[in-house]
């Protein structure tokens, strides 16, 4: 080189690019990939933790099998249950009250509906004028899930009680001093015709959701 400033000697400066660019490259292309895999595992962990598997099978359109937890707080329809029909239950009607007719009365009905009449007349003296309300229902204890049930659907408001030490499989319907008359025959005959039907329970768990 000419000029004033002149390269002297047999050595030469060595021309070569700073070393400090080529690390700052490494360096981001080695973030970038440990970016790429933080980003594919939570990725993976999100498919995890929202059930990735029904979601690949409503896109390829193959149902997912249930399994018995899916099952689980589905609508149960219980068995029907088996209540004796009135023909097959005698019913001895008693008044409580001072009313006088009110125990025939209410036989006379009693047997338009099908019930069995045993006796009629007034109450035993444990019970003459002492049944508050519309009446009391009374039976063995058997009866308590069988014949009081039906008998009750033609007085829902009367009490039911059994005794042990009852003999016998006839109920007593004793008329109370509320007494206003038995239920009228077509919500009688509803209330009657549910008891062998009950309706469906919702057992706990998902709500009956499908899977």
């Amino acid at each position: 080189m000419g000029g004033k400033y002149r390269i002297t000697g047999d050595k030469y400066p060595r021309m070569r690019p700073p070393r400090r660019r080529g690390r700052l490259a490494t360096l981001s292309v080695a973030g970038v990939a440990v970016l790429g895999l933080l980003g594919w595992g939570t990725w993976q962990l999100v498919d995890v933790f929202t059930g990735g598997d029904e979601a690949s099978a409503a896109g390829s359109g193959t149902a997912r099998r249930c399994t018995p937890a899916d099952t689980v707080g589905t609508n149960v329809s219980p068995s029907p249950v088996t209540v004796p029909e009135p023909g097959g239950i005698t019913v001895n009607v008693l008044n409580a009250t001072t009313r006088s007719g009110l125990a025939k009365e209410t036989a006379d009905e009693l047997k338009k509906r099908g019930f069995r009449i045993g006796d009629v007349g007034n109450a035993p003296a444990e019970y003459d004028k002492k049944v508050d309300g519309t009446g009391l229902l009374l039976g063995p204890a058997a009866a308590l899930r069988t014949t009081l049930p039906v008998l009750g659907t033609q007085l829902p408001a009367a009490e039911r009680r059994t005794d042990a030490g009852r003999k016998g499989a006839a109920v007593d319907l004793i008329i109370g001093d509320d007494f206003k008359g038995l239920a009228k025959k077509a919500g009688a005959d509803r209330a009657l015709a549910a008891l062998g039907s009950p309706e469906p329970a919702a057992s706990a768990g998902n709500g009956g959701k499908g899977c």
